[in-house]
């Protein structure tokens, strides 16, 4: 059974501009800067595009974020892809650690997180293994 961590974050948002190919698409740019806190104690640096749907409450999104930090004390960092979203206010997200990322003592780290809001706060649940180098 892998390990699971749960804590809270804060994230800044900050609108971004779009490349010249990518301006007249009717995506969003944003980035990510966000401190992760508990047994994921981090700083997170990342960028998201977004689309919004015609139909009210449908959306997409995509991001990677670079994590540093210690995860349960080990020191390293590692980054995450996004991929989200949402079909008239039902939401689908998933989170996973992109592989063979994982730095220092953080080499061979795989797996996934979730994202849940409350509140207004934001928390983190992170399931994952460290499993040695090939």
């Amino acid at each position: 059974m892998m390990p699971q961590i749960t804590g809270e974050f804060d994230v800044t948002i900050t609108p971004e501009n779009l490349s010249d190919t990518a301006a007249q698409s009717g995506l969003g740019r944003l980035s990510l800067d966000k401190r992760y806190h508990g047994a994921l104690d981090a700083r997170a640096q990342g960028e998201m595009l977004s689309a919004r749907a015609g139909v009210a409450g449908s959306a997409g999104y995509v991001a990677l974020e670079r994590v540093e930090g210690t995860l349960d004390g080990r020191q390293g960092s590692f980054y995450l892809q996004h991929s989200g979203s949402m079909a008239r206010g039902t939401p689908s997200l998933s989170v996973t650690v992109v592989p063979d990322t994982g730095t220092g003592q953080l080499q061979g780290l795989h797996g996934s997180l979730a994202i849940r809001i409350a509140d207004g706060k934001h928390y983190y649940d992170f399931t994952y293994d460290i499993s040695e180098a090939p």
